[in-house]
């Protein structure tokens, strides 16, 4: 096997860089390089060709253009030991280039910067970069190529030991090129196709799915122990875990649905969500949070062990100490007091998360996969329904307090799962069914559950996260004790749900807005 003969460098990231760059001069490898990494090398007492040496052309354009020769390209993708390009290569006075050592201009950091200009953006695009790393990776049969800094060690290593990488990393090392300038692209298309949309559907309905996401954290396993499982993305950059076990993959789902249902309520009085299976189970306002979880947990007092409890306010000792009697998986909120901290670490599995960003600060698209090698992708429902967006349609008007648990029970009910029915209070839940394949049936597990917890329907709110296409889901919740419903409306028998509200006397809002949640 040949020794490594000529490395290129050309990096933006120089962790590493140094003691990489020292083992491969000391293996007796000439090093090429460009810009601002000749001049760290060289400040570090390394030997450095500039890469206009190399080419014979001068860096031009602002350093545009470097590396985009003959000379690099040429001495990366010849095949070694091919007699014509051999030849070809000899009489241009092309030298081979047996190792590259490239990453890209941050374009990520860049336009995750606030504001940036699309000057900025532009400008970090590489170009050359990318270039050499494709160029390279296909040539891995004899161009070894490290896009990563993580892999300085083992590609230093076999250098040292051999002069030379094995077949078996060249090749994984290629893949990971592609995949890297994959994701690079990707980032880039994304940031444009934002930039340059004209309009809401361009942004949505691109004819091109862009995924870039790295990956966050590996997982012991999935949904159930014989599924492998990881986590990819920015998952870091909206929450952070201050104590308990590694997350699982069904923690992860669960945390996520349970701080988007608590951000409704970012800015209300304390609130206090009990979920389990992404639905909710209990959510309860109060003057303090501890009154707050009174109520969400009065609502079913069987469900919420080992569930996710979301906060939307700092947890505080009294507070934690009550949620501390039973056993949940996750908390989630915004802090923890010192209190709270000394109360709940005493439980060594439990995991308390702090929310660092809103997640409606994310990207305001969900992509799903659905099998087949296909996926879906739709906005986030993200609608805010308030109390001028309700439509009155029945006789009698709503009272304040039923408009109140109107809109309070409208917020949870679009984090349930359909078909969803929910019974509330101003300020609490009394009554969850979810998931049902029949509207009737969520309606009679919801007042199944308020039967069960004790908790009187009478004088409640039925909220539904979809028109009730009969008036007999409707009359159900009458019987039940509502006093007043909310729903979308838009059935084709509306008039008879609203004929069925005022026999009853009854108040019933439309939102105009549907909550489907599968």
């Amino acid at each position: 096997m040949p020794k490594v003969q000529r490395a290129l460098i050309s990096v933006s990231d120089k962790t590493g860089l140094i003691p990489f760059a020292q083992i491969l001069a000391q293996a007796g490898i000439e090093i090429i390089s460009t810009g601002g990494t000749a001049k760290a090398l060289r400040e570090a007492g390394l030997t450095v060709k500039d890469i206009s040496e190399c080419t014979g052309f001068p860096e031009m354009l602002d350093g545009r253009v470097k590396t985009l020769h003959p000379k690099v390209h040429g001495g990366l993708l010849f095949i070694r030991g091919n007699e014509s390009h051999e030849n070809a290569v000899k009489k241009h006075g092309i030298l081979p280039i047996d190792l590259v050592v490239v990453n890209l201009y941050p374009f990520e950091a860049t336009v995750a910067k606030p504001d940036v200009s699309l000057h900025d953006a532009i400008e970090n695009i590489d170009i050359g970069g990318p270039s050499m790393l494709r160029s390279a990776a296909k040539n891995h049969d004899s161009v070894t190529v490290v896009v990563d800094p993580l892999d300085y060690d083992k590609v230093a290593k076999q250098i040292s030991e051999n002069g030379n990488t094995t077949l078996e990393l060249r090749r994984k090392l290629a893949a990971k090129v592609f995949g890297w300038t994959s994701a690079y692209d990707a980032s880039i298309a994304v940031h444009l196709n934002k930039v340059f949309a004209t309009d809401d559907e361009n942004a949505a309905c691109s004819n091109r799915l862009y995924i870039n996401a790295g990956l966050a954290q590996k997982l012991r396993y999935g949904e159930n122990p014989h599924q492998k499982a990881a986590l990819f993305g920015h998952f870091n950059k909206f929450f952070q875990q201050l104590h308990g076990k590694e997350l699982s993959y069904n923690n992860i789902l669960d945390l996520t649905a349970a701080a988007s249902l608590i951000s409704e309520f970012e800015k209300d009085q304390p609130t206090l969500a009990i979920l389990k299976h992404t639905n909710p189970c209990g959510v309860g306002q109060g003057e303090n949070l501890r009154e707050a979880w009174d109520k969400a947990f009065s609502t079913d007092r069987q469900a919420p062990f080992g569930g996710i409890i979301a906060i939307n306010k700092i947890l505080d000792g009294d507070c934690a100490g009550a949620i501390a009697e039973i056993f949940s998986e996750v908390i989630v909120a915004p802090d923890f007091s010192p209190e709270a901290l000394e109360v709940l670490q005493k439980k060594k599995n439990l995991r308390l998360m702090k929310i660092l960003k809103p997640p409606g600060e994310a990207s305001r698209f969900d992509v799903r996969s659905v099998g087949a090698d296909s996926f879906l992708m739709q906005e986030r429902d993200l609608k805010i329904v308030t109390c001028a967006d309700l439509k009155i349609v029945t006789k009698r008007q709503p009272t304040e307090a039923e408009l109140n648990a109107m809109l309070f029970g409208w917020r949870v009910v679009k984090h349930v799962k359909s078909n969803a029915i929910v019974y509330a209070g101003a300020d609490r839940t009394l009554g969850v069914g979810a998931g049902q394949m029949s509207r009737v049936d969520a309606s009679r597990i919801a007042v199944w559950k308020a039967g069960e917890a004790k908790l009187s329907l009478t004088g409640s709110v039925v909220c539904s996260d979809a028109f009730f296409p009969f008036a007999d889901g409707l009359i159900a919740a009458g019987e039940a004790g509502a006093k007043a419903a909310v729903q979308p409306g838009g059935s084709m028998r509306d008039a008879e749900v609203i004929a069925a509200a005022d026999e009853r006397g009854m108040a019933m809002a439309f939102t105009g807005a549907r909550h489907f949640r599968h």
